[in-house]
């Protein structure tokens, strides 16, 4: 046999045949990306917020180790298979927009560890995960910085003394910016952002002026800048 014939059956194995694994090597690996995917069930369960959690993409998050592994094996066993999911993978666009950023950062653990899990590397998948784990729980402890709150004030314009108005919130307040005031028939409304340990006070003091028909104090969670 030529050294050509030698290279064309190569190549033929490679493009129709390949290398098939054994049922028990596929059980072993699909079994390991299942047992991973619970895991990282778990754990998004655990460590989720309540207002962000999604139990239909906690599912997906759990089953998608599992199906990138099989496609892990379909590529290593057959070049044919390999190139056409790539070619269908390159064509899915997923339209579906994340409620929490954090959700990107299990979206992309769940098919590393199936990519590493198909190609039979479980200690690396196990080290993953347990770093994953401890990462999530050392960033979930470190405290962060409290938003402010925002004072909202609202009365009749001609009554509104300003000047005494600042005078209070700044005895109890160790910042304080407006943000917002708008006035309209004749009723004047206030946003004021406030830092202050001393809130019962500061509404109070606010309130014994009776110079304001609505006085809110409103507490956030959302995005901060620092």
């Amino acid at each position: 046999m030529s050294v050509k014939d030698v290279i064309k059956n190569s190549v033929y194995q490679s493009l129709g045949g390949g290398a098939a694994m054994s049922v028990k090597t596929v059980f072993l690996i699909l079994t390991a990306a299942c047992l991973i995917g619970i895991y990282i069930f778990l754990v998004y369960k655990l460590s989720s917020r309540s207002a962000f959690y999604s139990k239909d993409l906690n599912i997906t998050m759990a089953g998608m180790p599992v199906v990138v592994a099989a496609i892990m094996i379909a590529m290593q066993s057959n070049l044919l298979v390999s190139l056409g999911m790539v070619g269908a993978l390159s064509i899915v666009r997923f339209r579906n927009a994340l409620k929490n950023p954090l959700d990107l950062l299990y979206l992309f653990w769940a098919i590393s560890a199936g990519i590493i899990t198909g190609v039979g590397l479980y200690t690396l998948a196990l080290v993953l995960s347990f770093i994953m784990t401890i990462l999530l729980i050392l960033t979930e402890r470190i405290p962060g910085t409290k938003a402010p709150e925002l004072l909202v004030l609202r009365g009749t314009d001609t009554n509104i003394d300003y000047d005494s108005l600042y005078q209070v919130i700044r005895s109890h307040c160790s910042y304080y910016k407006e943000k917002a005031r708008s006035t309209q028939n004749g009723e004047t409304e206030l946003i004021i952002e406030i830092r202050t340990k001393e809130k019962e006070s500061l509404l109070q003091e606010i309130g014994g002026k009776n110079v304001f028909s609505q006085i809110n104090c409103i507490t956030h969670d959302g995005e901060l800048r620092v």
